[in-house]
């Protein structure tokens, strides 16, 4: 990818900035490298200040007098610091604030800078359960083609995906792949695996969720509820998420500011 591509997604993305949920969905859209991209290319937000500043630096940067190396990594670092600045300025009033946590929440979060999923941990009656929760910004939820509202932020929430596991002392390991939206928390796949060697191949899984029994389906269900992994805490882990998205892309800019300068 060359300098100026890079600025130019850069600026793109600056100019969602009006709304957090949406501009890190926007970013995601754009700079996407997964198997499955689904997510809608959203449409830009009125420009900021600080975007078209950006935009002028940008335009400027154009000229036979940027040709050369020196000049087209300065141009690359202005626009990198107006990004920051913009993303900062937006963030200004929630960076420093405390996300509170659901009422009885029971897990440990480990949350390691740089990890684009965090984990939630806990013991129960023997057990040790896992949840590496992921925010999909691959992932488009069905939209309703009827809705007036296109550019409604909460049509384009990013899904909140999870993979837990229920390990006890001995014997296999229960491992569930879960999606979540605001209306349900979706059991997508289940499986048991072979507890020393979880990534055996040709072990026999059990068959897709889908096709299970209904009663089963609703009992497996309730075995994650009681063990904390319920529909409920959706609205705490999208902004937790979102959260976490904004300081990582800082320190992302940042860390390329910082490259870019060497």
């Amino acid at each position: 990818m060359s300098l100026a591509t890079l600025a130019a997604l850069i600026l793109r993305r600056g100019a969602a900035s009006s709304s957090s949920p949406l501009r890190a969905l926007t970013r995601r859209a754009l700079h996407s490298s997964g198997p499955a991209p689904l997510a809608r290319l959203l449409p830009a937000a009125p420009s900021s200040a600080a975007h078209w500043t950006a935009a002028r630096r940008f335009s400027a940067s154009q000229s036979p007098a940027s040709s050369s190396k020196g000049s087209a990594d300065e141009n690359l670092r202005r626009v990198i610091e107006s990004e920051i600045e913009c993303v900062v300025q937006s963030e200004e009033s929630t960076a420093d604030k405390a996300i509170d946590l659901p009422d009885d929440f029971p897990f440990e979060i480990i949350d390691n800078a740089g990890d684009q999923s965090i984990t939630l941990k806990r013991e129960f009656a023997g057990e040790t359960i896992k949840a590496a929760v992921y925010t999909n910004f691959d992932t488009e939820e069905e939209l309703n083609e009827d809705d007036e509202n296109d550019n409604d932020e909460e049509s384009f929430k990013p899904a909140i995906q999870m993979v837990v596991t229920v390990q006890k002392a001995e014997g296999p390991i229960l491992e569930f792949d879960c999606n979540f939206n605001d209306d349900e928390l979706a059991i997508e796949n289940f499986r048991m695996l072979n507890r020393d060697n979880p990534d055996a191949e040709h072990m026999y899984e059990g068959p897709p969720f889908s096709v299970l029994d209904e009663s089963l389906q609703k009992g497996l269900h309730r075995y994650l509820e009681v063990r904390g992994i319920k529909q409920s805490l959706h609205d705490w882990l999208y902004e937790y998420m979102m959260h976490k998205d904004e300081k990582e892309y800082v320190v992302w800019l940042k860390n390329m500011k910082e490259f870019i300068g060497n």
